[in-house]
């Protein structure tokens, strides 16, 4: 496929140097709401010139080598949301304006498809991808697509419709071919 990466993980050797089992291993490693901490500082060591935020509560959560801000979303069972954190989740609800607030503060999404664990592809989105796909009914009512829509329809469709895109897309080895 085109515009993605992979990560790759041992899970036997992390079974081993956290002292656990490799199911235990596992478990963890395809839970969104556990790994996502993982893949951020793994992105960043892996990527010259990436950050992490300052803090978990900025927004975003990596900045490229130009100073984009990148959120890092994993793609679970559930599928993959793309409106804010706070919109998640029991008795929470999605609010259109803060959705559109959150698509401004950042360039885009990298999305980790932690289904696969311990080879994970990685997709990075520019956020017009998410404002077009969200334009044209693409995505759900509260900004979240099913893993298989994403990577049927979605993936196929990603563009980088400006240079400063290419160039972070580019620096975390994007294949374009």
């Amino acid at each position: 496929m085109k515009n993605k990466f992979r990560i790759s993980w041992d899970e036997q050797e992390l079974a081993a140097a956290m002292r656990v089992q490799v199911q235990d291993v596992r478990e963890y490693f395809m839970d969104g709401r556990r790994v996502s901490f993982i893949i951020e500082r793994r992105l960043k060591w892996d990527h010259t010139g990436w950050q992490l935020a300052p803090s978990e509560g900025a927004g975003y959560d990596l900045l490229d080598p130009t100073g984009g801000m990148w959120e890092v979303r994993s793609i679970t069972g559930g599928g993959v949301y793309f409106n804010p954190s706070n919109q998640v989740g029991s008795g929470r609800k999605f609010n259109e304006d803060g959705f559109q607030a959150k698509l401004g503060g950042v360039k885009g999404f990298i999305l980790t498809d932690i289904m696969q664990f311990p080879e994970m592809d990685v997709y990075v989105v520019p956020v017009q991808n998410v404002l077009r796909w969200h334009a044209a009914g693409q995505l759900g009512a509260n900004a979240r697509v099913s893993r298989s829509r994403f990577l049927k329809n979605l993936v196929p469709d990603i563009q980088y419709p400006d240079l400063e895109s290419k160039i972070a897309a580019d620096s975390m080895g994007v294949d374009r071919a």
